[in-house]
């Protein structure tokens, strides 16, 4: 109890002191890099290391390269009662691979593909070719002779059921036939469905059969009797096993590296294909409409996953264990208590427990394409290149383990690297670091540092970068490996200049208020923003939300509106300024950095802000606006990005009439306004509607302009109405001026 007790104050400690560290960060700038969990540690480069189902680091399980070989591609693969036996392309040749590493070839088939083998125990292989299919017997002599032609253009998969006779699936055409012992066969079977992919015998009889085109896990008695067991969403079920205790597997797949092409036209006639140099390119024919947009068994419209792997029983329940969005499985097995799964494109080996799937190894070769079982649990074949691999007893001897590339967003300096796991007696975990700056690592980086150790390791010597990698050394120690729970590296980007991206000055009298402002409901109440300032503006109350404003109008007042942005998203405050402008600007005035600019309001966190332009004479204006980041920075490390705006026009003054001349029935009126052009004149006759007044040039848009206006001969009283683009409004007698 003692024991626990401890262990649990220890990871109180810990956990405490994460927050601490988080919370220190955030206040002061530094930020922190969290590597925990499986998908946080599968986005780095594994080698000799495996993920738990807890998602930590630990030493794999020896993987043994057995052999490597010569052959293109490795397509399948089998048991043999003295090693393996393996199925290559493009020359259609049979290896067998002893448990020493010795390789020989036992056949060489007229067609370029072997995509299925099954060997007896006493040593019988039988060998699947493809295209113009045929299954060939081949002896322990090493001759190889035609055992059972069935028509067909593939064969997919090659097993014994419990009757004795060999079981073949087929494509394209969708069969599956039984063969007895003098190499007669029948059609058992005869599916809807373009390609039977796998087989899966079952102990009390009967077999279980993966199609490929609508994706149907189908059972089919002895007697040939078909029943659908599941039908998946993907076109492809690619492999099937037994597990423990009668539970069934299959994997589901979606994928453009399948190796059927469902996309290809409908074809009676299946005709024989020669040898060819270069990859694996099997043309695939359907018995349903082509899809030219399907690229192997992928169609461009599916969006789910790319597999699927399924638990289900005979009864049709079936549940989803895992679904791998990027990853192609081609291959299932229960071994050592647990389902195996091989994938591609990136060559991984994963196992499922019952708390999720635990990645086991990476290879260097890109397809897992065949599992099978060894004496130290499994074995498994692989291709792009071609090797054979077999596990060993014991974990790796040693592993590493290279994180992904962490991008800190702008050029960093690197605090301190921490690290959660447990390291055993005689055993090391040893950690090393390297910068640069550019997204990819390459010769511009820094070189890796020395290997360091200890529960936090300063970073100061890292140089400054932009991007960081860190590097893993597990060593185990009296048989145990050491254990890599999660990381955490701190680091501070270097301040960079705020940017105010848009500074606009609206149009006079608009104000921004809430979208839910309602006038009639609330009322607007005058705050200054400096004890000793002149400008007044609105707080609606006390509203300070800005996420969405919307317009109204209130005479007299003006707005500016900004958009600002920190490199380093530290959170920015404003000060808005002023000063007039005018011919006495010096040409060479940077915006601010020199001239006398008086203060408007300081310490805004919104994006706006609207005030009283009356407190102003009419004139032109400048204002600056400035955006500080020291909220989030030492005062003495803190910057200011500002942004000028153009001359704005403040104008209360409204438009007046110069002269008044009367020809006959028509006056000519002549008005003028001193800082904007004229938006509206119009006039009343004697208390009538408002009236466009006419316009001598015939376009109301000047500063000065001369109306027309028609004087009746009752006329009584004669009213002109005039607007400046400032909004200011006159209205004025003509009678007046006219005798």
């Amino acid at each position: 109890m003692k024991h626990r007790a401890f262990l649990y104050s220890a990871f109180l400690v810990f956990l405490l002191s994460s927050f601490l560290l988080v919370s220190t960060a955030e206040a002061s700038g530094v930020r922190i890099f969290k590597s925990q969990g499986g998908a946080e540690f599968l986005a780095g480069e594994l080698e000799g290391v495996r993920l738990d189902a807890l998602g930590r680091l630990l030493l794999a399980q020896r993987m043994d390269r057995l052999a490597e070989l010569d052959e293109p591609f490795l397509l399948t693969a089998a048991a043999h009662p003295d090693g393996w036996l393996l199925g290559t392309g493009n020359d259609g040749r049979v290896l067998h691979l002893d448990s020493k590493g010795n390789v020989e070839v036992v056949f060489d088939a007229p067609e370029p593909e072997v995509f299925a083998l099954w060997s007896d125990p006493d040593g019988s292989i039988f060998a699947g070719t493809s295209p113009n299919g045929k299954i060939y017997r081949i002896t322990a002599g090493g001759s190889g002779e035609p055992f059972f032609d069935p028509q067909e253009t593939y064969i997919w998969d090659i097993r014994r059921a419990s009757n004795g006779d060999l079981l073949v699936a087929t494509g394209t055409r969708g069969k599956l036939f039984t063969v007895d012992d003098k190499g007669e066969g029948r059609v058992l079977f005869d599916s809807h469905d373009v390609h039977l992919r796998t087989l899966l015998p079952l102990d009390q009889g009967g077999v279980l059969v993966g199609t490929a085109g609508e994706g149907l896990v189908l059972h089919i008695s002895p007697d040939g009797k078909a029943r659908t067991v599941f039908d998946a969403v993907q076109p492809e079920i690619v492999a099937l096993t037994a597990g423990a205790d009668g539970a069934l597997y299959a994997a589901a797949v979606a994928s453009e590296a399948s190796l059927v092409d469902l996309s290809k036209s409908p074809s009676s006639t299946p005709s024989a294909a020669p040898k060819t140099d270069g990859e694996v390119s099997v043309e695939v024919t359907t018995d349903k409409a082509a899809d030219p947009s399907t690229i192997g068994s992928r169609p461009a419209s599916f969006s789910g996953s790319r597999s699927e792997i399924l638990s289900l029983s005979l009864d049709g329940s079936v549940d989803s264990l895992w679904s791998f969005q990027d990853e192609t499985v081609y291959s299932l097995l229960w071994a050592q208590g647990r389902l195996w799964a091989a994938t591609g494109q990136e060559g991984k080996l994963y196992s499922y427990r019952d708390v999720g799937m635990v990645l086991e190894k990476e290879s260097v070769e890109r397809q897992l394409v065949r599992l099978l079982p060894s004496e130290n649990g499994l074995a498994f074949g692989t291709t792009n290149g071609a090797a054979f691999y077999r596990a060993a007893s014991g974990s790796e001897e040693k592993g590493s383990y290279i994180s992904r590339v962490l991008d800190a967003g702008q050029p960093a300096r690197f605090g301190s690297f921490r690290w959660e796991g447990k390291v055993p007696p005689g055993g090391s975990l040893s950690f090393a670091f390297r910068s640069g700056l550019s997204a990819t690592p390459d010769a511009t980086w820094a070189p890796w540092s020395a290997e360091q150790k200890g529960e936090e390791i300063p970073l100061s010597s890292i140089p400054i970068g932009r991007y960081v990698q860190w590097r893993a050394l597990l060593i185990p120690g009296k048989g145990e490996s050491p254990r890599l729970d999660g990381t955490q590296l701190s680091y501070l980007q270097r301040n960079l200049k705020p940017k105010i991206q848009d500074l606009v000055v609206l149009q006079p009298g608009q104000i921004l208020v809430p979208s839910n402002f309602n006038p009639g409901l609330q009322a607007f109440e005058p705050a200054h923003p400096t004890r000793d300032g002149i400008f007044t503006t609105l707080d609606m109350d006390g509203s300070r939300s800005e996420s969405r404003l919307k317009p109204l109008w209130k005479l007299g007042y003006r707005s500016l509106r900004w958009q600002g942005q920190d490199p380093n998203q530290d959170p920015l405050i404003y000060h808005l300024e002023f000063r007039p402008a005018g011919e006495d600007e010096a040409a060479d005035d940077q915006p601010g950095e020199s001239g006398d600019w008086l203060s408007m309001a300081e310490d805004l966190e919104g994006t706006s802000y609207s005030f009283d332009a009356t407190v102003l004479p009419d004139g032109l204006y400048r204002f600056r606006l400035s955006a500080s980041d020291r909220k989030g920075n030492r005062s003495e490390e803190a910057l200011i990005g500002r942004r000028v705006t153009q001359p704005v026009t403040i104008d209360h003054s409204a438009p007046v009439v110069e002269s008044l001349r009367r020809k006959d029935d028509r006056l000519e009126v002549k008005v003028r306004d001193a800082w904007n052009p004229l938006r509206e004149a119009v006039y009343s006759v004697n208390a009538g509607e408002w009236q466009p007044a006419p316009v001598a040039d015939g376009m109301l848009d000047g500063e000065v302009e001369t109306l027309v206006v028609e004087v009746p001969s009752d006329i009584r009283l004669l009213l002109l109405r005039l607007t400046d683009a400032a909004q200011n409004v006159v209205t004025i007698d003509l009678m007046r001026g006219t005798s």
